[in-house]
């Protein structure tokens, strides 16, 4: 049973210096958790996600899917005033958040050194693009640019074998979202038992570039990466792609281990590619894996995706409908867990909204 608990982080106190996407999202896992997030803007301009994409009333649904749990703040930290205000309210947070480019923060009279010894305690997070120091610390960059210094967005390809841009910011939300609430949550700890305050340097790409376990591996086997799309988990094996639909949808083969793979076989009526499996030995992106990748393609084009799905709903092997997002909001898998709720904002109206992750159950 589900008891009513605290949240894990009330009591702990966050001013947020960000904007846009990283950390945005970082301080709303944080407020999510339990944290009281003050975010704290530019009178002049504020987060620029304020007005990106359609605006309904004052701010746009990309502003208010990042900020939900926060109290906002308008401050301009180049105002003598206001800048001492931002440093008495330091003395009693718990952490701090930034996202500038390295070096402005000292520039501003807000840096580093300055809080430690108003708050020895205090938690600094800073999240860039490459990192506070290095060859790159002072270059302008994107998502793109940081998963494709990483090696991520080289093995990402399309039909045609040019990269693919994903509709999910992985420099952005696993480089400098999760890699700060990460960092923020250990230095957070170090400080409950007894430790100094630390500073946290988050930078998107080399939090990419090291979560690009895949393609290391390849390296460090062959010497090399695969080739883009033909690797065992971007296409190169039958049991783990994706495959059209007579209705032009796709559904999605992860049947990687040899048993869901002959489940799958059995279910398609082609129990004789049971032993086409690369734990029999067939060549990752070979011939024979790409062959019958094109008799499974002319298998799944003959139903739809809502008749394959419904095949395979009650088989055990790991073969699922790609879901559109509108799909996804509606479907029990998310209902039923509250993963999606409908929410209010206080200007915009209704919307759908994400539930918070991870979960608490005491």
């Amino acid at each position: 049973m589900t008891q009513a608990i605290d949240k894990p982080l009330a009591g702990i106190r966050v001013l947020d210096l960000t904007r846009l996407l990283p950390g945005p999202v970082a301080t709303m896992h944080l407020a999510d958790m339990g944290a009281e997030v003050i975010k704290i803007e530019d009178p002049d301009i504020g987060d620029y996600a304020r007005t990106m994409g359609r605006v309904r009333h004052e701010v746009s649904q990309f502003f208010v899917a990042v900020n939900r749990g926060k109290r906002f703040v308008q401050l301009d930290l180049k105002n003598e005033d206001q800048r001492k205000q931002f440093l008495d309210m330091v003395e009693t947070a718990d952490v701090v958040v930034e996202s500038f480019r390295p070096g402005v923060m000292d520039k501003l009279g807000v840096g580093w050194n300055i809080l430690k010894q108003r708050n020895p305690k205090l938690v600094m997070c800073a999240i860039s693009g490459y990192g506070q120091d290095g060859p790159f610390a002072l270059r302008a960059g994107h998502d793109i640019n940081y998963i494709g210094y990483a090696g991520m967005l080289e093995q990402n390809v399309g039909p045609d074998g040019t990269p693919a841009l994903g509709n999910l910011q992985v420099g952005d939300l696993l480089g400098g979202s999760q890699a700060a609430v990460q960092g923020i949550l250990a230095a957070l700890l170090g400080v409950k038992m007894g430790g100094p305050g630390r500073f946290v340097d988050v930078s998107m790409t080399d939090t990419v570039f090291a979560h690009n376990i895949m393609p290391l591996v390849a390296v460090n086997n062959f010497g090399k990466t695969a080739e883009p799309g033909r690797d065992l988990l971007t296409g190169g094996v039958p049991c783990y792609n994706v495959y059209r639909t007579s209705d032009n949808r796709f559904m999605a083969v992860g049947a990687l281990e040899l048993k869901f793979w002959e489940t799958c076989c059995d279910v398609l009526g082609r129990p004789d590619l049971k032993q086409k499996h690369w734990a029999f030995g067939q060549q990752v992106g070979g011939e024979d894996a790409m062959a019958v990748k094109a008799e499974l393609d002319a298998i799944f084009a003959t139903r739809t995706m809502e008749a394959w799905a419904g095949i395979f709903n009650t088989s055990d092997c790991c073969v699922s409908p790609i879901l559109r997002t509108d799909e996804a909001i509606a479907h029990p898998l998310f209902m039923e867990r509250h993963a999606v709720v409908h929410a209010t904002h206080a200007t915009e109206g209704d919307y759908f909204a994400t539930g918070p992750v991870p979960r608490f159950i005491g």
